[in-house]
């Protein structure tokens, strides 16, 4: 026991070690101050934009920031889906793939431009080497670069600075950030036993009978897994994910991955201390974002130690839950993977989630209706920020003084926005295609568990959509059919169809309306005149307002989700306490 929360303290000081410096060097590059980087890249970059004709001192407003985002992502989904319908016939398909059916192709362009990475498909199985590297590996750096673009548009629109270029913002992030970083992760992914490779599987004939062969699939996996990791998109090489042993092979590569998933979005905030000129507020804001995160990592950690109720009274003493876990990183590895995973909206997997104990449901299903702890790549930083505008107004309103954050007075116009994104367009996006679902059960879901945990099952995907996640408690009918059950109309392909479509519905809903909405906030307040500091002013930067801050996050979200967290993990440990096994998948 003691090694495993060894282990993950180890990590979390690793992360916050790395905090302040990588926070500080995202700064200077959207600061556009001198980085080791200039000499190489500052051409690269010249050439970039001379080639796509980027105004490079050209700011953007809100609203010119957001449909150039649109713009840009139509035509890079329009590039994906050309793709993986057409894989069958381009190059970098050694095992010939054809292509997936429409819905399944429609689903995947749409989840991987917005950085989602959700998979109703098997990668080995059905993606082409060209499909992974050409249409998913290229949108996972566009996408992540997208978001981290928001991000800083977000602060410097909070900072009363102009919001930027999109364009701009979203070359250099991947010129300065994504790029270098997967370059050296990649190479040190590859030392530790990541395979990187264009060769097909590898067939050898099985121990049980030399006759028979088996196919090992393997492909250019070690660079797709660093940006998969860094960039928060979560989508796996292989369907099992960072549990296949080619993606993540040992602790050393798990260690580099959960950094990898943090590091960006932990150091965003630090980030925004700097543009900010206050450091102070920085750190509080991340000080109450890690004790709400190291509060559910110990959640699910517990529950994952002590076990199912049912088997230790069978085997007469308590042991860990490792159903649906690697033994290679066992209890506390898989708890701290999946907490920081759904945490920070990356949606990979080293374990099965749908095998967790109820703790583990409530942890990852919070974080996803939260977004913020620590959200997604840079659009968490803004929901969090976003947050601090509400406790803003609350706190004004409660004693009798002006709200204003950063000097700048919040109006009604700000709080419509923040409430409208915060409070209105999460929910709508799981709530109505998960209460249209749960409604047909026999002809939509496909739900292999019954009660509490099929319940589950269904709002977690829904979540896991609109968050921009990507992750699944599994167990439902969403994979790509297999030709004999299109070619006879089997049941699996209404199922498969339905939640191809319907998840569609959330992943647009959950990415564009927030985007454009934070993008808007942002605005109005980089256009307003800073009031000066006086004796009324509510300050921000103390441990009181980011303590109501932190009771507002948790109110807002108790208020929103708690009944559906009721009917979902909370029912399923009340269950289990009364002698039920647990429902999950295997019990």
């Amino acid at each position: 026991m003691l090694q495993g929360w060894i282990q993950i303290g180890l990590t979390l000081l690793i992360v916050a070690a790395i905090t302040p410096i990588f926070g500080r060097y995202i700064a200077r590059v959207f600061l556009e101050q001198r980085t080791w980087l200039d000499p190489i890249l500052n051409p690269v970059e010249g050439l970039l934009y001379s080639l796509v004709g980027v105004p490079t001192k050209e700011n953007m407003t809100g609203w010119q920031y957001a449909r150039a985002i649109l713009y840009s992502n139509i035509v890079m989904g329009l590039l994906i889906f050309f793709i993986l319908i057409n894989q069958g016939w381009l190059p970098l398909n050694p095992t010939k793939i054809g292509a997936p059916t429409w819905d399944t192709a429609l689903h995947t362009t749409i989840s991987f431009i917005t950085n989602t990475n959700q998979q109703h498909y098997s990668g080995e199985t059905y993606l082409s080497y060209g499909s992974q590297i050409w249409g998913i590996g290229y949108h996972m750096f566009t996408s992540a670069a997208t978001g981290l673009a928001v991000g800083i548009a977000f602060i410097r629109g909070l900072t009363g600075r102009p919001l930027g270029n999109f364009y701009v913002d979203l070359i250099r992030a991947i010129t300065r950030i994504l790029l270098p970083i997967c370059i050296v992760g990649a190479i040190v992914l590859m030392a530790a036993g990541v395979p990187e490779t264009l060769a097909g599987p590898v067939v050898f004939p099985t121990l049980e009978d030399s006759n028979i062969n088996q196919a090992i699939a393997r492909g250019p996996v070690a660079h797709f897994e660093i940006i998969k990791q860094l960039g928060e998109n979560g989508g796996g090489f292989f369907a099992i994910n960072s549990a296949h042993p080619f993606e993540n092979p040992n602790p050393l590569t798990n260690l580099i991955e959960i950094v990898a998933m943090l590091s960006i979005p932990t150091s965003l905030i630090y980030t925004y201390g700097l543009f900010a000129n206050n450091r102070k507020q920085a750190w509080l804001v991340y000080g109450m974002v890690s004790v709400l995160f190291l509060t559910f990592v110990i959640v699910n950690a517990v529950g994952e130690y002590n076990g199912n109720s049912a088997v230790n009274g069978i085997l007469g003493s308590t042991q860990p839950n490792l159903e649906g876990k690697e033994v290679r990183f066992g209890w506390a590895q898989s708890a701290l993977f999946a907490t920081a995973t759904t945490g920070t909206m990356t949606g990979a997997v080293n374990s099965m989630h749908d095998s967790f104990m109820p703790n583990g449901g409530f942890v990852t299903l919070s974080n996803m209706f939260l977004q913020i702890i620590w959200g997604g790549q840079g659009t968490g930083t803004a929901y969090l920020f976003a947050y601090l505008i509400l406790a803003v107004f609350a706190t004004g309103l409660m004693v009798g003084r002006t709200p204003e954050f950063l000097g700048r007075k919040i109006e009604k116009r700000e709080v419509v926005l923040a409430s409208f994104l915060i409070l209105l367009v999460h929910p709508i996006a799981i709530m109505i295609p998960a209460g249209i679902t749960l409604a047909f059960p026999e002809q939509l879901t496909g739900i292999s568990n019954p009660g509490f945990h099929g319940f589950a099952q269904v709002i977690y995907e829904y979540a896991s959509a609109a968050a921009n996640n990507g992750s699944g408690l599994e167990g439902l009918g969403d994979s790509q059919p297999s030709p004999i059950a299109i070619a006879t109309g089997a049941k699996t392909t209404v199922t498969a169809l339905w939640w191809n479509l319907s998840t569609c519905f959330s992943l647009l809903a959950g990415r564009y309306i927030p985007v454009i909405g934070l993008l808007l906030l942002a605005d109005s307040l980089s256009r307003k005149q800073q009031v000066p500091f006086n004796v009324g002013t509510l300050r921000t930067d103390t441990g009181l307002f980011t303590g109501v801050t932190a009771g507002v996050i948790l109110i807002l979200g108790a208020l929103t989700f708690f009944p559906v967290l009721a009917f979902g993990p909370i029912g399923e440990a009340f269950y289990m306490g009364m002698g039920h096994g647990a429902l999950g998948m295997g019990h």
